[in-house]
This record gives C-alpha cells, structure tokens and sequence, in this order.
C-alpha cells in the first residue's frame, strides 16, 4: 500500500470511531427563525410582538426609563408562575420558566440557558435578539452599550429579589446609569384588561394523614430555632410560598401543577400573621388556623396587600427580622432597617422542609409505587400503538396524564408533560401542543418526562425509549447516561457534602467521550408541593445534602435537530452501609432510588456496563419487581404485571465486551504501526 493510500485509510478509520461525530447535512431548518431573510422567516410557534413593544415604549418614555428589565418570576420568586405573572412571556412569546428580558427605545434581548434556546428561536420573533447566557454581567453589559450614560434602567422592586438586585446595581454602579425602582409594573400596565384575573379557588388544609407534622408543631420548631440562634431574632418573614404552604399544611390552586397560594408569613415568637385573601380560605382551613385563638398559636388572618405596611411598622419596634434573600423582594426588603435585619440565603422554614421525617418519607415512597404503574401502564400503551401510528407526542401527553388521575389520591400532573419525539427530544423542556404536535415513530428516539401530584407526594420521571432499530449513535449515548446515574445513584459520600462536589460522577461516562450535557444534574422534590423544590441538589447554590433529603438524578445527552435522551429518577438520602467509619463520625451517606420504572433494554449497550453497574441494575429491577408487582396485581393490571416481569428480568453477569471504543483504539494502534513500520524513513 502506497503511503498516500495509508493515509486515507488512517483518515477513514479515525471519521468512522470517532464517537458521537457522525457526517450529517445540515438542511435548512423550519422549525426555527430566520432572522438573516428577507423578509425573515418565523415559524408558525413565533409570536408577533411590534404592537406589544411598541405599548412597553410608550409607558417608558412616559416614566423617563431607558431600559426596563422584565424577569420571568413573581413577587414570591417562584419558578413556576400563573398567566397572570407570566409578563416575559406575553412582551417577548417565550414561555420557558428561565429568562431575563430587556427592552430599550430601540432593542430588546433576551437571556436564557441553553435549556431554551432552541425554544426561543421557535416562540419569538425578530423584534428579539437572543443572548445565549444568564449571567447579569452579560445583561449589565449589554446594557451599558445599548443605554447612554446618564439614562435610567428601571424594574420592578417586587420582582427581584435582594440577591438580584444587588447584582444589578454593582453592574451598573459607577457607569453614569441610574437603576431606579418603579413600582407601576410597566407590562402589567400595557397589558391592561388582556392580563389573566387573580386567582380565586379555595385554599384547603392537608388531612393529617399526608402531613408529617401538625403546623402547630413546625411553628414551635422554628420558634426553637429563633431562640438559640446567635442574633436572637424576634420574627421570621417568609416570601416563598411553599415554605407558606408547608408550614400551615395549607395547599391551593393559584398556580398550575403547583399546589401553592399567594401569600406572605411574619412569625414571631408570640405571634403569627398570615397575609392572604382571608375569603378564599374553607372553613376547615380558617378553623385549623385559628383554633388556638386567642394566644401564640393563633394565626391572625391578614390581607395579602398589607404585608409591605405590616412589615414596616413591626419594623420600627426593637426588632430583629430573620429572612431569606433568595425568595424576599427588594421591595419588600427596602422597608426593613438595615440593623434590623438577620439575612440569609434560605430561611429556617425552607431549611426545615428540605429534610424529610420518617413519615414524609414512607408518604413519598408510597406515591412512587401508585405513580410507577401509571407510568408502566403507559408505556405498555405506546409499545402496542407507537408501530400502528396512532400515537403523536400531544395524545401520548394526555394520555400519561389521564392514567396518573386514575391513581389513588392523585391531582394531576406536577408539571406540563414533556413528551418529545426525535429532534423535539433535543429541547430540554419541550411540550408538545394540540397545533404542533410530531407522531412518534418506531424509527425515532423518544423521551417522556412526566411526574404527578399525589396527596402523600410528588413524582418526576424521565424515560427514554426507541421501539426500532436506534442508532449505534443513540445506543451508546444512552447507555453512557444510564452510566451516569447509576454511579451518583450508587455513591457513597461523607455527610454535608455539596451536591455539585459530586455531580460529575453522573458526567464522567460522558465526558470520556467528549460529550456532555448543558442542563443541572437534579433538584429536590416536595411532599405534595412544588416538583422543583429548593433549596436541595446539585448546583452552586443548593445546600448540602443531608439524610432525608430527596432529589431527582438526572444526566442526559441533546444532539440539537437530531435527537435527545435523558434518565431521571427520584433519589433519598440515606445513611450507607459501609464496612467501617472512623469512631465517633457520623456515618457516611449514599441515594435510595424511589422511582420505579424499568430503564429501555432496547437502547442498552450491556458491553459498556461494568460489573458492578450490572450489579446495581438487576438489584433495583428486584427492588421494582417486589414494591410494584404487588400494586399491579392488586389493581388487577395482569397484562402490565408480565410487562413488568419482562423489562426487569437480570442482565447476565459475564465478562465484560468490548466497547466499541476499544476496537477502534486496537485498530487504530494496529494501523499506526503498520505505517510506521512500511512508511519510508
């Protein structure tokens, strides 16, 4: 063989192994704008927003600003919002649950992480840069250039929280811009009678028999804690509302798939006021509340627009007022003297719900058993339909969602059901609608992540399924993100670790390839609450895990117009068993992994698995086999029980194969030294 011919072979081999690289065409995209045509192209999800800026720009020169920053929160810093409070939303047509908006006289941009990309390229239209980062620097930087010196950038005090403002005001301070606080929301202004009305639904007690507690006794908890903190703090102020909704054991409606209600807490040590809409309350709720009335355990009712006036004169007392800076607005926060402040990144109530007593945790584990046949149930469904054709991503979201009501003590889905097929499964948090919706296919990867609302529990589930022949591509990637979770799930780590010290072992399969994912590892989870519960999982800004705790575990992989999988299962924190710890140390902590739905076999490369990851799969498909057997036959699901035996049956525990990583590193060495060896001198 010639050396030119050896080259070409050595070129050949190197495109074939090279993992995750296929050659592909890059076709003119139609499910994205175009802002480079002329006219531009916008896909028929893009949202026309000229008349929406142009109103935005009519009230902002009418109160001097420049620029005017819109978050995509509420006055509760809440990640799921209600239409109502869904301003970035309706001014830009992106309705992903992160993001920053800026509009000027003459611009407007948009932030998002790279969960949303894609998704803003299909909702807004040209009127919007998109800027492919979150950081405030970058938006303060932008900023800075698009605004002269001397103007005023504005928002809303009670849209941002300490924490966010302070961010914002160390971008621009010394520039020569003025952040100023306007109090009249400008969109809300804009918007006017189109704005969704305030909620109204009643707000219910928990039975006592899915609460881990009284409320009397969370209150007397937290009082505890009051008293023995250094500071001595006299009162506690909460904004978040599932702090609000766990401590009283109080649930509602006002925003979906979160049984949450507006309102704002200030518990002192002889007091306790509670700011809602007082009518909205059914009489078992006002009658739990106030039985100990009158005295410490007395829950006065207060108006919900009076918590700003309150706060400020309990703070004019020899007072000290304990508060959280990641869910307290600046608004809020601003009435509050300085001295009189004990300021934390999360209040004690947030802290206090994050770990799980005894019985939160047997609630939570029993609503995983009733959510997983829901979801075995579903994926039987789409085995039999998915080949006949009957079956697109929006029906396949229903019909989830209409087997967990089903369930016992079920209120519905926990979030808007991602149900994505093929190159939808590279949007991290795609959700199909009636208008556009793809049929799944036996030729496409498909990803359904769903969760339900249970009155013991919520649930989130991500599986990933291929009813074909997948990819070599598809196969590999999958396995290596099934790696992924099962090494955090399996690890073993000292206590108060933070999460994101041990985040990459759900990484490290990937990343030996050079891929990876953009989107955080896990989140924590409540108890008949919000699906994305702070402060608990693996980013900077969570806590440190501690026994009793629950978070999802969730790596995957996005291949953008292609296909995307991600594995996602709820895990608790437990002590582990290990074979020996130092004396007098507490024990080290690992993952019981609560979720109980077979992984896809189909997508499984069994060659890449080590010993142990076998190991730990044919142990937690003898773990699904025993919790939810019984449960499918109870219901009498017979046709669901067999499915069941046979996607947990054991993978055989031999030697491990050879990856196809292997050969090509056996190949390539065996070719370079025959070139080597033939190649002239």
């Amino acid at each position: 063989m010639h050396s030119s011919q050896w080259i070409v072979a050595w070129v050949l081999l190197l495109q074939g192994c090279t993992v995750g690289q296929p050659q592909r065409a890059n076709p003119a995209r139609t499910d994205i704008r175009d802002c480079s045509t002329n006219p531009p192209y916008l896909p028929p999800t893009a949202t026309e927003t000229t008349a929406r800026l142009a109103a935005l720009r009519g009230a902002m020169r009418a109160h001097s600003v420049d620029a005017y920053i819109v978050p995509a929160t509420d006055a509760h810093m809440s990640e799921y919002i209600a239409e109502r409070d869904s301003r970035l939303g309706w001014v830009t047509g992106f309705t992903g649950s992160a993001g920053t908006g800026v509009v000027t006289l003459d611009k407007a941009a948009l932030w998002t992480d790279s969960r949303y990309w894609t998704q803003a390229e299909r909702q807004m239209d040209c009127n919007w840069e998109l800027q492919r980062t979150t950081w405030i620097e970058s938006i303060g930087q932008w900023i800075l250039e698009a605004v002269p010196a001397g103007r005023n950038v504005s928002l809303d005090p009670f849209l941002f929280s300490i924490d966010t403002w302070s961010s914002y005001s160390q971008v621009l301070h010394g520039s020569g811009r003025t952040l100023l606080p306007i109090e009249t929301n400008l969109v809300d202004q804009v918007w006017g009678d189109q704005r969704p009305p305030p909620a109204s639904s009643k707000i219910y007690s928990l039975p006592t028999e899915f609460t881990g507690s009284s409320w009397q006794e969370k209150v007397a908890g937290i009082r505890q804690q009051m008293e023995q903190h250094i500071r001595s703090p006299t009162a506690v102020l909460l904004s978040g509302l599932e702090e609000i909704a766990w401590l009283f054991n109080l649930r509602g409606d006002d925003i979906p798939y979160n049984p949450v209600f507006y309102s704002y807490t200030l518990l002192t040590s002889t007091s306790i006021s509670l700011f809602v809409d007082e009518t909205r309350l059914t009489a078992e709720a006002q009658q739990s509340l106030q039985a100990g009335c009158p005295g410490p355990l007395c829950v006065e009712l207060q108006e919900y627009s009076q918590v700003r006036a309150h706060v400020h004169d309990y703070a004019q007392g020899n007072v000290t007022i304990w508060l959280g800076t990641e869910y307290t607005t600046y608004g809020l926060y601003g009435v509050i003297p300085q001295e009189k402040l004990l300021e934390e990144r999360y209040s004690p109530v947030m802290l206090a719900k994050a770990v799980k007593n005894a019985k939160e945790q047997e609630l939570l584990r029993a609503a995983h058993v009733r959510d997983a046949v829901a979801v075995i149930q579903y994926l039987l469904w789409l085995e039999k339909m998915v080949p006949q054709g009957l079956v697109d991503e929006f029906s396949g979201a229903r019909r989830v969602d209409a087997l967990r009501w089903a369930q016992k003590h079920s209120r519905g889905p926990s979030f808007e059901s991602i149900s994505a097929s093929g190159l939808n499964a590279a949007l991290a948090h795609y959700s199909p609608s009636n208008m556009s919706s793809r049929k799944l296919s036996v030729d496409e990867v498909y990803l359904s992540d769903t969760g339900g609302q249970y009155l013991d529990g919520t649930t989130d589930i991500t599986r990933t399924m291929h009813w074909g022949v997948p990819t070599p591509l598809q196969k590999e990637t999958y396995t290596r993100v099934l790696m992924g979770n099962i090494d955090l799930s399996c690890l073993i780590f000292p206590p108060n670790t933070a999460g994101r010290t041990v985040e990459s072992f759900a990484r490290r399969a990937l990343w030996e390839v050079g891929l990876n994912y953009g989107h955080g590892t896990g989140h924590g989870i409540g108890n008949f609450l919000s699906v994305h519960e702070w402060p608990v999982g693996f980013q900077t800004n969570n806590i440190p895990l501690t026994k009793g705790m629950f978070t999802s575990i969730e790596p995957g992989y996005y291949r953008d117009g292609e296909f995307g999988i991600r594995i996602e299962d709820i895990a608790l924190v437990v002590e582990a068993q290990t074979e020996q710890h130092q004396t007098g140390e507490k024990p080290f902590l690992t993952f019981e992994v609560v979720s109980l739905v077979p992984y896809d076999r189909n997508l499984i490369d069994v060659s890449l698995l080590s010993q142990k990851q076998i190991q730990y799969l044919n142990a937690f498909y003898k773990t699904i086999r025993e919790r939810v057997g019984p449960e499918l036959q109870s219901q009498q699901l017979e046709e669901e029980y067999r499915w069941l035996q046979r996607n947990t049956e054991p993978f055989l525990q031999g030697s491990a194969g050879t990856t196809t990583a292997t050969l090509c590193t056996l190949a390539i060495t065996a070719l370079l030294s025959t070139l080597l060896t033939e190649l002239p001198a």
